[in-house]
């Protein structure tokens, strides 16, 4: 019978420190009101289960689909942009 142990050393051979590196901070804070927005979004949604919604109960679930979608989208088109200014590079 094979060991698996020593296969394991190869696939766990890098270290992780448990810490975030910077770009990925960044890139977490460029996501942030993407995630705020979601999560105001299932705050709404949780509200309403087990009873009817509410005519406000909609309104407010509405509202937070809205700033979801405008939240992903500035983030597409801020992504889109710092995308288009790497490729373009500056070479006129």
């Amino acid at each position: 019978m094979n060991s698996i142990a020593a296969l394991q050393a190869v696939v766990t051979a890098a270290p992780f420190d448990g810490e975030p590196s910077d770009a990925e901070l960044d890139a977490i804070d460029r996501e942030m009101p993407a995630i705020l927005a979601d999560v105001d979004l299932l705050d709404a949604q949780i509200m309403t289960i087990g009873r009817t919604p509410t005519e406000l109960d909609e309104r407010r679930i509405r509202r937070a689909r809205r700033r979801v979608l405008a939240a992903r989208r500035d983030l597409a088109n801020l992504t889109a942009a710092a995308t288009d200014a790497t490729v373009s590079g500056g070479a006129a």
